[in-house]
């Protein structure tokens, strides 16, 4: 048989249980027609590529990425990073940088709420540094925003508006008034990408430019775009350049979509337009048959939803949907034919999920096919880690979030609990499917978009001054639970075969296996016996997306 490569002496790490290792493969018209050794090479004949024993491994898929708010972000960056003490110092600092800057439309700053000290900004602090302009402060995790009266009165915020999702996302109120600190994605994303409309399709085609060219760098050749909250035209806005980009031959990356619906009202009104996207977007490598939903928040700003109260504070958060709501949405998604993705930080999130698909499949049983994946995972409770392998619930972990000191968390989780997050290793061994991500909210130096720091990180929950990493983000201990580090191979399966699995393409990607699409990477380096400190630093030295060398 002629073919268009014959590939041999290499180590090749399939992704492909039934057939896990091989020396040599074979690819015909974008795809592999053999994978074996290299005794069964004598039935091809076209060109012959000797690896020397170098090693090769399925293309990358990332299974929870943001694509369209990084592009909003791109025009509109968060601003200054300040690190003050205290809020007096905050206000000093961007009164500073505000005298020394004047004449602009809006201030931008980036600041984590535990540089405050406790204290708390208000709309009327913000207004006595900046009475004349917007200014708008990004808590650092990206979920929650401080802004200064212009920017309420141009939104038309007001101490009548409704909250979009009570209880989770809301503008917060104190005597009844709105101050001006608005939380959660559904609240602050409409603000902080006001003016995201306004991009021409150039400027979206320039920021998509510098992330596909980055994925094809480091060999990723599939993302599950998972959604932005709160903003649906600008989302459509991306997509439809994403659309028109792989019209024009422009998009090797396979994009699979979604749409963020925020609350349970908004269930009926999100499905129908879950299934228009469905419809309109599909192309080669654009698809969307997902269901996005912000099931809670994060921990920091205690909107995670949780099962134990916060030991700070006492509540325990909120979820965005009831389980009944969640059963009923999964009957719906399961008529429309389409999937189910959760952003579930909390314990209590996670198991509303788990609850509510026990209820669905309970009414519907093998007739019950939407996919559901539950995303990050932070807290989990011991009664509920071997539910996702029991039920079929997928579970999506941030692996480059595995490490840092928790003696902040320890603070709101109390000292057990914040010894026991990420359990990722438990899930694995219990027969969950897991699969891994790079979740990102901004393009920037796309420094953390790097799936082989979530390697890295996911083995040694740990980020040295050998880890390709931002400074402020390394630890040099192990995140406890040690025992929940991942060996190479799960992570490298986690980031292939799993994600595919995860978004229903596995008959075409994650795996070199005959038949499917030769998305494959070549390493000078054997990943499989790499130093694991450093890690992030690897990088292929060649990158075939449909059997086509794109690097």
């Amino acid at each position: 048989m002629k073919v268009d490569r014959i590939i041999k002496n290499a180590k090749i790490f399939t992704s492909d249980k039934d057939n896990p290792k091989a020396t040599a493969l074979v690819v015909k018209d974008g795809k592999f027609v053999y994978v074996g050794d290299e005794t069964g090479l004598s039935e091809y004949e076209g060109e012959v590529i000797d690896l020397g024993g170098k090693f090769i491994m399925p293309a990358i898929i990332d299974s929870h990425v943001h694509v369209t708010i990084p592009v909003g972000f791109e025009y509109a960056e968060p601003g200054e990073r300040i690190e003050p003490n205290g809020k007096k110092e905050a206000l000093d600092i961007m009164a500073k940088c505000i005298k020394e800057n004047p004449g602009l439309k809006r201030y931008r700053f980036l600041l984590e709420k535990k540089f405050l000290n406790g204290e708390d900004i208000v709309k009327e602090d913000l207004d006595a540094i900046c009475p004349d302009a917007e200014l708008q402060i990004q808590e650092g995790e990206g979920h929650s925003t401080w802004v200064n009266s212009k920017i309420l009165e141009r939104h038309g915020i007001n101490d009548d508006t409704l909250d979009p999702i009570p209880g989770l996302a809301i503008y917060v109120r104190k005597d009844g008034h709105v101050t001006g600190n608005c939380i959660e994605g559904a609240a602050e994303i409409p603000i902080i990408l006001d003016s995201s409309m306004e991009l021409t399709d150039e400027q979206v085609d320039a920021s998509l430019k510098r992330w596909i060219d980055f994925s094809i760098e480091y060999g990723v050749s599939c993302v599950f775009d998972s959604g932005l909250p709160g903003g649906p035209k600008f989302h459509e806005k991306v997509y439809k350049r994403l659309k028109a980009l792989d019209e024009q031959g422009k998009l090797p990356i396979y994009v699979d979509g979604c749409l963020v619906v925020n609350a349970e009202r908004d269930a009926k009104e999100g499905l129908a337009e879950v299934s228009r996207l469905h419809r309109e977007y599909n192309t080669e490598h654009l698809k969307v048959h997902t269901m996005k939903i912000f099931m809670d928040g994060t921990q920091k700003i205690h909107t995670a939803a949780m099962v134990t109260p916060y030991v700070d504070v006492g509540t325990k958060g909120t979820t965005a949907f009831s389980v009944e709501g969640i059963c009923e949405l999964l009957k719906n998604l399961n008529e429309a034919g389409l999937d189910l993705h959760l952003h579930t930080v909390g314990e209590r999130a996670s198991r509303t999920v788990l609850d509510g698909y026990e209820m669905a499949k309970k009414e519907l049983g093998d007739k019950l096919h939407v996919r559901v994946t539950c995303a990050h995972l932070e807290i989990q409770d011991d009664a509920d880690l071997d539910r996702f392998a029991k039920l079929g619930v997928i579970a999506n972990f941030t692996p480059h979030w595995h490490c840092g000191d928790t003696k902040e968390s320890a603070t709101w989780l109390g000292e057990e609990r914040s010894k026991k997050q990420f359990r990722c290793r438990t899930l694995w061994d219990s027969g969950a499917l897991v699969s891994f991500s790079s979740d990102n909210i901004t393009f920037g130096d796309l420094m953390t978009w790097n799936p082989y720091l979530g390697m890295e990180v996911g083995m040694t929950r740990k980020a040295t001054e050998k880890t390709r990493i931002p400074e402020y983000s390394r630890c040099d201990k192990i995140f406890p639970p040690a025992d929940e580090r991942m060996t190479i191979e799960q992570m490298i399966i986690g980031f292939t075969i799993n994600g595919a699995i995860q978004l229903g393409i596995e008959d075409k990607k994650g795996s070199i296996t005959v038949g499917k699409d030769a998305d494959y990477l070549v390493f000078d380096k054997d990943l499989l016996t790499a130093e694991q400190e450093g890690f992030s630093y690897n990088k292929p030295t060649d990158v075939y997306f449909a059997g086509k060398k794109v690097n």
